[in-house]
């Protein structure tokens, strides 16, 4: 399985600093029940409890824009906590005395870097598809796996290949949606006739 990346815009992501304690960097890395933007021809909601599992079992990094060689907090050291609130994904991150973890708690203090994201796989029967009103597909998670959280520089969902081969697979595994695709050829053949 390929790992995917999903970027939103939060409002609450912050510097919190105390005389008597450590800063932290808080804030929401998913945000439950809301649309992305098109994905390659879907769009994602995320559901409450997806990241249940994750939270108990998985080994997850805090990362500065995704990347392994910054890396600000991890779960199993206690230095990243992540818990499902009834918004999202809330994250704490304890980042270390780094010149790279400093210098982005300056462009977070200075509202520069407002955005997180988080990086997951989809479990087994993790997740669910359906088409809303207006024929879109949507795609729904319910049981993610976490690889890591970031704040992120830019809010922008992959629109690569991750996100358009999850909608290829899920294509060639439902039958109504081949159905209609031989449809629309018949369709279409009779029309050119």
């Amino acid at each position: 399985m390929e790992l995917e990346r999903r970027t939103f815009d939060v409002s609450e992501l912050r510097v919190e600093r105390r005389e008597d304690a450590p800063p932290k960097i808080t804030g929401h890395a998913a945000v439950f029940g809301q649309l992305s933007e098109d994905l390659g021809g879907f769009r994602e909601q995320i559901a409450a409890g997806a990241f249940a599992e994750a939270i108990e079992t998985d080994d997850v990094r805090a990362l500065w824009n995704h990347n392994p060689d910054i890396v600000l907090g991890r779960n199993r050291a206690k230095t990243l906590i992540l818990t499902e609130d009834t918004r999202g994904l809330a994250i704490e991150i304890i980042p270390p005395d780094t010149q790279a973890a400093r210098d982005l708690m300056v462009s977070m203090e200075r509202g520069d870097v407002t955005q997180m994201s988080f990086g997951f796989t989809v479990r087994p029967n993790g997740q669910n598809w359906a088409k809303d009103d207006e024929g879109r597909y949507i795609r729904t998670l319910t049981k993610v796996r976490l690889f890591d959280v970031s704040p992120v520089t830019f809010p922008a969902y992959p629109q690569t290949d991750v996100a358009v081969r999850s909608m290829d697979q899920w294509k060639k595994e439902t039958p109504d949606y081949q159905l209609g695709l031989k449809r629309r050829a018949l369709q279409l053949a009779e029309v050119e006739l």
